[in-house]
């Protein structure tokens, strides 16, 4: 059985490394650079930019309560991300769906329980464009580092 789901899972190892190599083969690593810096300072923009979801969102829990629109809200933000992608990756690996499902959940529960009682005590106590601002900082710098090639001070 493990020799068949290795079978299995190489073909698409060996496809994500094929794609690998053929971007990094065309693009440079300073060209990725300034994509990456570049993309840290949009984000950073696009952070400031004022959410019509957060008005949605609103009108999602008025009609179907927290629980609701936290659930619509939750699996619209996390479709196809990088938490959805490892999560196939460790299925299809592993072969045992229930166990990665009950892993997975599990993770998520760990890494967000804290934050929702962080959240739910400073709501009231910060404003959202503070959040917004301070988040935006943290992209723009995380950008200008990636650009000016900080990391190399530390080599």
């Amino acid at each position: 059985m493990r020799l068949m789901a290795l079978h299995n899972h190489w073909p698409k190892e060996v496809g994500i490394s094929l794609i690998w190599v053929a971007i990094t083969s065309v693009v440079s690593p300073e060209i990725m650079r300034w994509v990456l810096g570049g993309s840290f300072i949009g984000m950073a923009i696009w952070t400031l930019i004022p959410d019509k979801i957060e008005e949605e969102e609103t009108q999602v829990a008025k009609h179907l309560g927290v629980f609701g629109a936290t659930l619509i809200t939750f699996f619209l933000a996390e479709m196809g991300d990088k938490t959805q992608i490892a999560t196939v990756a460790l299925a299809a690996h592993y072969v045992a769906p229930l166990l990665v499902i009950a892993g997975t959940t599990l993770g998520m529960l760990i890494a967000n329980v804290p934050a929702v009682f962080v959240g739910n005590k400073f709501a009231a106590k910060i404003p959202m464009r503070l959040v917004h601002s301070i988040a935006a900082a943290i992209f723009a710098v995380m950008g200008l580092l990636t650009l000016f090639q900080v990391d190399k001070l530390f080599q």
